[in-house]
Formats: C-alpha cells, structure tokens, sequence
C-alpha cells in the first residue's frame, strides 16, 4: 500500500508551509519539517516531548544535496556513501551554515542519511528541500513501524501522516561518525558492522549511553529509549536456564517478547506472548521488535520480559534497543 501522488504533494506542501509530516522509511516511520527553518523544526521537538539535546537526521533525496547540508564530505562519506546510499546508513559530517542549531543540539556536526523508502524518497524530492526527522513517536516510546504506531503517539499533534503500511527493516539507521578517525560507529541498526567493515575495514564501534540530561552527539544516544509503558526486564545467560526463570515468573499481567522458539515455553503460562518470528532470522525479529513492545503495552501488560539475544549482524542493534528500553538493567542468569 502506497499514498498516491496527491497525498504526497500535499505533504509536500504542508512541509514547504513549515507543517509536520510523519513518512515511513525503510527503518521506522519519521516526523519531519523543513530542516532549514528553525521554527518548523521547533515543532518536531514539541509534539514528541524530545529534549532540546538530542539532535535530529537531516534526510535528503540525493548523496550530492549533502553540500547543502555540510561544509565538508571528506573521502570515508564518499566510499560509505557509493556503497549504502540510499539506504539505513547516517553519517554525522560537519555542519554547514544553513543548518538551524536546533538540528544540531548546537553542536558542529550535522546527521545525514538518504533513505530508500519510495515515499520518502517521493516526499523529498516533491518537498526539494531538506527534511530533518525523527522517529515519529513520543519521546522514548518504542519506534513507529506502522502509521497506526504514529496515531497512536501523536493523533493531533501533527499536520499529516502518509500511510504506506509496515516498514521493512524495523530498527532505525546505524550511525557512523565520519568526522572521527577512523569513522566510528555510534548506533548500530538496520545496516550491520560486518557489511560496513566489507567496504570501510578501519570502521570502529563506539556506541554511547547518555544520560538524559545530557547533550547527545548524534540521535539516539541517551540510555533510556525505545521504551515501553511497561517495565522492561532483560535476561542474559545460557538458555535453558533463562527460559527456566523467565518461566518460574511469567504469571498474570507478564508480556513475553521471544523468538518463536523461546515462545514455546510460556504457552502453557498465564503469560501474554508476542512472537517475533525465528530465531534464526535477525532481520524478521528487527522488523517485528518495537511492534511486539507496543502490542504487549496495548494488551495490558504490567511488566515485560525479555531475553536478550547473542550474536553478530542485525542481533547487535537488537541487542541495542532491548538494552536502551531497559535502561541498561539487564539480570544474569547462572547456568
């Protein structure tokens, strides 16, 4: 399901205007406004509830429109940018002039990334202008993935949402600081290490776990996010014996969020369950994450458990959001 060309000129028009649009990318849905307008971007900050000190991505149709943008595109944006351009990759670049600081949170470096979503990539190119945008959501609630997500959170508090119904990757863009070097990775998300490292080999990781009243470098940086109403409890450990407790303690108004696997041992439990698809494939539990968090809040549950994943690729950013909705607490479990 796509809008049509009108409802995408309209949006356009209510961006030009200085309105807000929530548009889906390929990783979350996104809040946007004009980046160039200091008053419209003032708007993305109100209706989220987002502090002041968490900067925005500036989205863009084409990789060349990043002159606009930034003062600089040093040689490991372009090789990053040939290679993942358009697509879930953000890299932060020294801010140029025109970029209002509340963009920024005031610092010098700027977010940019080109998506690929075809109504975003639409939007951005009927807008011919560049669009800063959050995760259309409330402040620290787990990230849109349907524009139902979006009702939920900010029903008349912004001017238009495009629908084109459930995104395709489900966690939002890996950041990588290019200003840096050698260019470090500061988020994780839809577009792995592993794939990066084929084409940048010198990439590092430094992901950053802010307090929030603190000023991030880059989005999605501070401890507390993607959280749900409910508490979240992550448990690490071997298997067996974290199924085993998670089991020992899932009565009534408990959410289980697990593979389809680890599933299988709450059916018979009081346990609400959300099934985020197998746990062989990292890309269907992605897509399915922040969805399975806000059905178990919508189905009542008071606390929710988790069991925090292992592995490389798409696993680290899940590892990441779970790690971040949980403010860090994470119970180990003996074997």
């Amino acid at each position: 399901m796509l809008p049509d060309a009108a409802a995408v000129a309209l949006a356009a028009e209510v961006i030009r205007a200085g309105g807000l649009v929530a548009f889906p990318t390929e990783t979350v849905y996104g809040l946007g406004a004009d980046a160039l307008r200091a008053e419209a971007v003032r708007g993305i900050f109100t209706a989220k509830g987002r502090p002041a000190t968490d900067p925005l991505i500036i989205h863009l149709h084409e990789a060349s429109q990043a002159r606009d943008v930034a003062v600089a595109f040093p040689p490991p944006a372009q090789t990053l940018a040939e290679a993942f351009w358009p697509g879930p990759l953000t890299l932060v670049l020294p801010r140029g002039p025109r970029v209002p600081p509340e963009v920024t949170a005031g610092r010098d470096t700027v977010a940019v990334r080109v998506p690929a979503h075809p109504v975003a990539r639409a939007l951005l190119r009927a807008a011919a202008a560049p669009i800063a945008a959050p995760s259309a959501n409330r402040f620290g609630r787990p990230s849109p993935t349907t524009a139902q997500h979006v009702l939920d959170d900010l029903d008349g508090l912004i001017d238009l949402v495009l629908d084109a119904g459930p995104v395709t990757i489900g966690l939002e863009s890996t950041i990588v600081d290019v200003t840096q070097s050698p260019p470090a990775i500061l988020r994780p998300g839809g577009l792995s290490l592993e794939a990066l490292r084929a084409v940048a080999p010198e990439i590092v990781v430094r992901e950053r776990y802010l307090p929030t009243d603190s000023t991030a470098d880059a989005p999605g940086m501070f401890l507390k996010h993607y959280a749900p109403r409910a508490e979240l409890r992550l448990f690490e450990g071997e298997r067996a014996a974290v199924l085993a407790q998670m089991r020992s303690l899932a009565g009534e108004g408990v959410g289980i969020l697990a593979t389809d696997e680890d599933a299988a041992a709450f059916v018979s439990t009081q346990a609400l369950i959300e099934r985020l698809g197998p746990g062989s494939d990292a890309a269907a539990v992605g897509r399915r994450l922040f969805a399975g968090l806000r059905a178990l809040d919508q189905r009542g549950a008071t606390v929710i458990f988790a069991r925090l994943p292992e592995g490389e690729g798409l696993w680290r950013a899940i590892r990441d959001r779970l790690y971040r909705a949980a403010e860090g607490c994470v119970i180990q479990v003996a074997g």
